[in-house]
């Protein structure tokens, strides 16, 4: 009976091996990669210039209040600094609104050259600007976001791209090779290859339960690998 037992414990363990050993394995590497790297070097906090504070008297401002009320349906205000102007993004239903703080009028998005010079402001580093785009299509890297909105790459081997809004100007986000290494690692890591969001899917759910028995399939066959003491026969 001990035998059998033993027999169905290996076959078990040596099967579900095969298939989830590959996975293990992939866990593991991922899972290395991960902790490896600072958190705020994938996030890429190190590539961003601290903004110092920057203020607007009340008396160089209009009332928000009559910023909100210039904008059907405005429902927020918050003051922003585009360039050197101080300027209200009004929450409207069809997307932010951005006025004049000052006078309350209407100001245009901001242009290529305006973004050029945003970018090269906030950018913590030399690198030259490579290349500017005004994106109609949320990238797959900044899912979650609306567009349109404004991709500013740089030179250097890490690839630092930094998004802006089409709107308000506002840095909305940034990416950079190492942060798109862990990205994809992390889709790997919880098995969603496609959103790589959602770590409570099915195939992740199955292959956890399979590692599961594979450790206590292991276990059992570590207990008949020791070797046991045969009892002495009385002597007559």
């Amino acid at each position: 009976m001990a035998f059998r037992a033993a027999l169905t414990a290996r076959r078990l363990h040596r099967w579900i091996g095969l298939v989830v050993g590959v996975q293990a394995l992939v866990w593991t590497l991922s899972g290395l990669y991960m902790v490896a790297i600072d958190l705020d070097i994938i996030h890429g906090d190190h590539l961003i210039r601290t903004e110092a504070p920057r203020h607007a008297r009340l008396g160089d401002v209009a009332d928000p209040l009559r910023a909100a009320r210039a904008v059907p349906g405005g429902d927020g205000v918050r003051l922003l600094w585009l360039g050197d102007r101080p300027v209200y993004a009004v929450s409207a239903p069809a997307g932010p609104v951005i006025l004049d703080a000052r006078t309350t009028a209407p100001v245009a998005p901001p242009t290529e050259d305006e973004i050029r010079s945003i970018a090269a402001e906030r950018f913590n580093g030399d690198a030259g600007i490579v290349e500017v785009d005004l994106l109609q299509e949320v990238p797959f890297e900044i899912r979650g976001r609306t567009a349109p909105l404004w991709r500013v790459r740089f030179e250097g081997w890490n690839k630092p791209t930094l998004y802006f809004s089409a709107t308000t100007g506002e840095l909305l986000s940034r990416r950079h090779e190492l942060w798109r290494v862990v990205d994809f690692l992390f889709g790997l890591h919880i098995m969603d290859y496609g959103e790589r969001e959602n770590p409570n899917n099915m195939l992740l759910r199955v292959f956890s339960w399979a590692a599961l028995t594979l450790t206590l399939t292991g276990a059992w066959l570590l207990l008949y690998s020791f070797p046991r003491r045969r009892r002495r026969r009385p002597q007559a």
